[in-house]
């Protein structure tokens, strides 16, 4: 079975936010969540780099150490859900996740917030799959319909690359040698502690 990563080639990125938008699209989140953002680093400065970031769907997911009633489980294809059935909203996963992808559905006070939401890779959650009850609470399931997230596919420079680990990582090397440099898989060796060698 596959191990299913992200990747983002910042070198490639223009911040058209195609990605943000084809995820609202397709899950119809709510007003002020964004599973999938761009973050803009060193903004109008020499090494400018724009990233595509959202849930990284880790090895080790920091996420699912700290929550304290197990919502999160990793699935044969090594993408990282939650149940937001059995979510208190206590915001743990929020505060230990390093790219910020667990966000609360509302703003208020403690207790008022809702359940947690972030991206799930296009792969729904615990209900059946193409239910309308998964739809309802995690958006489309297109994982189960043998396609890729579509923030991915939606991409017009390719820079977010999403699918089996090895695949993207070699896709990733071949653009390296070809262009003769690459600021980096950005996440990658915080997600999957793993480097990509060139």
């Amino acid at each position: 079975m596959a191990r299913m990563k992200f990747l983002c080639d910042a070198d490639r990125c223009i911040e058209c936010n195609a990605c943000v938008t084809a995820c609202k699209n397709e899950h119809e989140v709510p007003w002020g969540i964004n599973r999938r953002r761009v973050v803009t680093i060193n903004d109008g400065k020499p090494g400018e780099r724009s990233v595509s970031m959202a849930c990284m769907h880790c090895t080790d997911a920091p996420c699912a150490a700290v929550c304290p009633v197990n919502c999160f489980y990793t699935t044969a294809d090594a993408v990282v859900l939650h149940s937001k059935d059995l979510c208190i909203g206590c915001g743990y996963c929020f505060y230990a996740c390093p790219f910020g992808a667990p966000q609360y559905p509302k703003v208020g006070n403690f207790g008022s917030r809702g359940k947690m939401d972030k991206c799930t890779y296009c792969a729904g959650g615990p209900e059946a799959d193409g239910s309308k009850e998964e739809y309802e609470k995690y958006g489309a399931n297109r994982l189960a319909e043998g396609k890729l997230p579509l923030c991915a596919e939606m991409c017009s420079t390719k820079s977010l690359l999403a699918g089996d680990g090895e695949i993207i990582a070699q896709i990733y090397k071949e653009r390296v040698t070809k262009r003769g440099y690459g600021s980096g898989a950005w996440g990658w060796k915080t997600a999957y502690r793993e480097s990509i060698e060139s």
